[in-house]
């Protein structure tokens, strides 16, 4: 209840409220119920869930299978393992144009006779 009357003069003034200011002990260090503020520390590696389809070339799907380990690693250690696996790819590729003419295996087709149909007109 207030003291202040009419009679009394001035109307007291109200005092603006201390701020809260940290203390020392148990209740400075309660846990906050304030939403958690983001984080600036990396986060740690983990897959980033991209699908691997097989190939059914070995090769291949040996150095798509080492993009796993870039899962593990943080950013940074990312850029070895992709020029790596570009690498292999690249040379995977190359091998295919380097391949002997006469290939093991059955022989080619030949190209097909071209067809001259002018003669063909019956009158």
């Amino acid at each position: 209840m207030s003291d202040w009357t009419p009679e009394a003069g001035t109307p007291p003034v109200s005092m603006p409220e201390e701020p809260d200011l940290p203390q020392d002990g148990p209740v400075a260090d309660a846990p906050s119920h304030e939403p958690d503020a983001p984080s600036h520390e990396p986060a740690e590696p983990g897959p980033l869930g991209v699908g691997r389809t097989p190939t059914g070339r070995a090769e291949v799907d040996a150095l798509l299978e080492r993009l796993a380990d870039a899962d593990h690693l943080p950013a940074d250690g990312h850029t070895e393992v992709y020029e790596d696996v570009h690498r292999g790819l690249k040379d995977a590729l190359t091998s295919l144009d380097a391949r002997p003419a006469a290939a093991p295996g059955p022989p080619r087709p030949g190209p097909t006779p071209a067809y001259d149909n002018t003669h063909d007109h019956r009158s």
